[in-house]
């Protein structure tokens, strides 16, 4: 599997695992409706969920990700 197929399935991953418990939770405790509880889900998840890109370096391309609570920017293996 290529770099980007697999940056996208990592992108695609992390997405929805914040996304789905934000959007239960806000359907749960507030009495939102319509498209509002997923559209807020998905400014949330914007924000929060980590990014993944592929770089291309001296060594070759590598996958790297960013987090808002992570201060530098990770290698993943």
């Amino acid at each position: 599997m290529n770099k980007k197929a697999k940056t996208f399935i990592y992108q695609l991953i992390s997405f929805s695992i914040v996304f789905i418990p934000f959007r239960l939770g806000i359907s749960y405790f507030t009495e939102l409706e319509g498209f509002w509880p997923a559209f807020l889900s998905f400014l949330a998840t914007l924000l929060l969920a980590p990014k993944f890109q592929v770089v291309s370096s001296n060594e070759g391309s590598k996958i790297m990700m960013k987090s808002i609570f992570f201060k530098e920017i990770k290698e993943v293996n």
